[in-house]
């Protein structure tokens, strides 16, 4: 039954702990959750409704089809890299996109505007005027729904702050991009790509869990991960102060090229 699958998604948030009235930050994979009869439309449905009070937020990325060959992202035309749900998310139910051509975000409720306006104002796509900074001050929390440590974006915010001669393109090989917003005006934004290193972002459910800072739930046989964005970022400046390059996998450890 759907509304059974619904229910289970329901319960399952509500055990991880998250906030109703807050902001939240979906990564999801649907490809286990599949496996197991869960539909898209039912995990939207809990989501939306565990949420209903506040933000709720997915990544949009694009870097696969805007590029300098592509150089042009639109708002609403444009399609997400990031999976199913965040594909039904932006085109049925988000309110608002942040204006990038690489990095977008899309979300829905109060703080949605905000959090979401002043993406094109930076020239890096996870600056403190992106989604993922201003996730960090409005206090929010990111959910790994089905998916791994591996692709949680907030980190490359840390990565800029601290150390973004290693991790960006030089400023020499920044892109010009046109942004154009629902209402049909074009922005112009400059980007810095991210640099395509192998990045272990593993090491920090480790250390989130030693600091009881992690909470982890099963959906039949997926695992999802919910942690509070500020605790995240201290987590990786405290590493990365110490050690700009700790980011970087060294041989034997897990990895993905990002």
């Amino acid at each position: 039954m759907a509304g059974g699958k619904t229910a289970l998604v329901a319960r399952a948030l509500e055990r991880l702990g998250l906030p109703r009235d807050g902001a939240l930050l979906v990564h999801s994979s649907l490809r286990r959750l599949g496996q197991d009869g869960y539909r898209l439309g039912e995990v939207m449905d809990a989501l939306l409704a565990h949420m209903a009070g506040g933000t709720l937020l997915m990544p949009t990325m694009s870097w696969r089809t805007v590029k300098p060959t592509s150089p042009v992202f639109d708002e609403l035309a444009t399609p997400s890299n990031t999976g199913a749900l965040t594909e039904h998310f932006r085109t049925r139910h988000a309110s608002h996109r942040s204006l990038h051509p690489t990095h977008s975000v899309a979300g829905l409720g109060p703080a949605a505007a905000e959090i979401l306006g002043g993406h094109h104002l930076d020239d890096t796509p996870c600056a403190d005027r992106s989604p993922f900074g201003r996730l960090v001050a409005q206090d929010g929390w990111v959910l790994m729904l089905g998916i791994g440590m591996d692709c949680c974006t907030l980190v490359h915010l840390v990565e800029e702050k601290i150390a973004p001669d290693l991790y960006l393109k030089p400023e020499a090989a920044t892109e010009i991009y046109t942004c154009r917003r629902r209402t049909g005006d074009d922005v112009t934004v400059r980007l810095r790509r991210h640099l395509l290193l192998p990045r272990d972002y593993y090491q920090f459910q480790d250390r989130l869990a030693a600091a009881d800072r992690l909470a982890i739930g099963m959906l039949d046989n997926s695992i999802l991960r919910a942690f509070r964005a500020r605790d995240l970022t201290a987590c990786a400046s405290a590493l990365l102060e110490q050690r700009p390059d700790a980011v970087i996998a060294r041989p034997g450890q897990r990895y993905r090229m990002m």
